[in-house]
């Protein structure tokens, strides 16, 4: 039973460097998950070329099939997990075309909701001593958050995965909400215009 480092996200960028790191410095086995294969063994073999051995496993965090995978080959080779650190998400670029909504509804499921299935599937199986490193952008700060009564309730110590998921809803279904009047405002100053 060897010891385990799983790593999401990580055949490019800070989860690459953070497989990188644990490679050079982890008593263990090091996990680089990716949801592109060929990109994932692109980075291993990078890795492999350094003199480490860092193993792949695909994962598609918005795939609950593909995160019972990773699930099962934890349980049935390592018998538990040591480290976990979620870095996979997704972020839009500044000139990104998709309508706002789109964009909200795409990062919420993928950097909110997909990440929770992983933490929900993943921590039963993290050993005793286990540690989790969760990364975000400045974007996950509460000071980016505009509202200071959902600032205050996200600040709250005793705030309950229910009530955080109520939140993140109500926040996606304000978004929706403000698209569709944006999109009625616009067919009735198209109509205005027509008489």
């Amino acid at each position: 039973m060897g010891r385990l480092a799983v790593v999401t996200g990580s055949n490019k960028g800070i989860g690459f460097a953070i497989v990188e790191a644990l490679c050079k410095k982890f008593d263990g086995t090091v996990m680089l998950c990716s949801r592109d294969l060929e990109r994932g063994q692109k980075a291993v073999d990078s890795l492999k070329q350094k003199g480490f051995n860092p193993v792949l496993h695909q994962l598609e965090i918005s795939d609950q099939n593909s995160i019972n995978k990773l699930a099962e080959t934890i349980k049935n080779e390592y018998q538990g997990l040591d480290i976990l650190v979620n870095n996979a998400a997704i972020a839009y670029k500044h000139d990104a075309t998709e309508p706002f909504v789109k964009q909200a509804e795409d990062t919420i499921n993928v950097n909110f909701f997909a990440n929770l299935d992983v933490y929900k599937t993943l921590f039963p199986l993290l050993r005793p001593h286990a540690r989790v490193v969760n990364l975000s952008s400045s974007l996950g700060m509460l000071k980016q958050v505009s509202s200071p009564e959902i600032r205050t309730k996200l600040s709250n110590p005793n705030l309950t995965e229910d009530e955080l998921v109520s939140i993140v809803k109500e926040y996606l279904a304000d978004v929706l909400h403000k698209e569709l009047v944006q999109v009625e405002d616009k067919e009735l100053e198209q109509d205005t215009y027509l008489f």
